[in-house]
């Protein structure tokens, strides 16, 4: 297992940025980021780190629970809000104080200069999140690190970062065989290949509405039309190649296009894996009909993390949980606890 670690944190490396984010709250993400933050060669890389939402607590606010402090090691960069910065439990160099506000003040960048416990709460959306990581490449990082929010994986988008790590354990299932299907229902999502070059130019631009491609290479809007609407009509595309949705898949459209006899064996392509909200049933059926799911950009999934412990107290059995896991998703998976 030593090994394996190893090369985890080696593969962090040839990436610029990386996203940890939890299928469940108390699925050990912030353990993960301990984990890596004192792993990683500092005297290789300028490291930076921040929260989306609030890390370094002692106690989780919700479940009661102990949560794993936030050690930072000499030389490495963060972003919290002012309250936070007030807070902490080392010495530190004040880089900047951003226009970027939340409800516990601004957002301040700052060095450690040595090593010491930090609550970490930074932006408080994506938008802001992106600004903060442009800001500090600027100051020379290599590598910036975003703690995850429960339920954020938009912050997994390959617009926020590069690649990324998911957290996953008892809370999300205390039934085995159920958190293994829906954790590896969410990793072929991740896993979900790029569309070609060509859509990938012509649809890029386009932020909203729904979109398609005819056989020949010319891209048509459908009017007034999103992934939710009630009333879709697919009139005049008996031509259709390629279904661009800019905003979120869902099952009812899904369906939609699945039923339409004139649409088999379409490509359906979104911006990435973070827009499907798509069911495994409706997802299944889609591609048996023939139709298939691209992305426009992927992020890189590095590794999958367990937490076996529920926070009821429920325990699976880590090692047979690893290695059913990782035979679903052909990933390591690890147990950071045991590893």
């Amino acid at each position: 297992m030593i090994a394996l670690r190893v090369t985890f944190i080696d593969d962090i490396l040839n990436y610029n940025s990386l996203s940890i984010v939890g299928l469940q709250k108390n699925t050990g993400k912030t353990e993960c980021l301990k984990n890596v933050l004192a792993r990683l060669p500092l005297d290789r890389k300028r490291v930076a780190v921040t929260s989306i939402g609030i890390d370094g607590e002692t106690t989780d606010q919700v479940t009661r629970t102990q949560k794993p402090e936030i050690v930072l090691r000499e030389g490495m960069y963060f972003g919290t809000s002012e309250a936070h910065y007030r807070q902490r439990r080392l010495v530190s160099e004040l880089i900047d104080v951003s226009d970027e506000s939340t409800s516990l003040g601004r957002v301040v960048t700052a060095r450690a200069l040595t090593q010491g416990k930090i609550l970490l709460s930074g932006p408080s959306s994506t938008s802001g999140l992106q600004r903060w990581m442009r800001d500090v490449r600027r100051q020379g990082i290599d590598l910036a690190i975003v703690d995850g929010a429960l339920s954020r994986l938009s912050l997994a988008s390959p617009a926020v970062s590069q690649s990324m790590i998911l957290a996953t354990g008892a809370a999300y299932s205390i039934n085995m065989s159920q958190l293994v299907q829906r954790t590896a229902f969410v990793v072929d999502l991740i896993n979900i290949g790029v569309t070609n070059e060509r859509n990938t130019t012509l649809l890029t631009p386009l932020d909203k509405g729904v979109w398609w491609i005819d056989t020949d290479g010319e891209l048509h809007e459908m009017e007034a039309v999103t992934s939710l609407s009630q009333q879709v009509q697919f009139h005049g595309m008996e031509r259709c190649s390629t279904i661009y949705v800019a905003g979120a898949l869902v099952d009812s459209f899904l369906e939609k296009v699945r039923k339409n006899k004139s649409l088999k064996n379409v490509e359906l392509v979104v911006r990435d894996f973070t827009k499907i909200f798509v069911s495994p049933q409706q997802l299944r059926l889609f591609e048996k009909n023939g139709g298939n799911i691209k992305v426009l950009q992927k992020s890189k999934l590095i590794a999958v993390t367990v937490n076996p412990t529920s926070p009821s107290g429920y325990v699976l059995d880590s090692k047979v949980l690893c290695d059913k896991l990782s035979q679903a998703i052909n990933l390591p998976v690890y147990d950071l606890l045991k590893s």
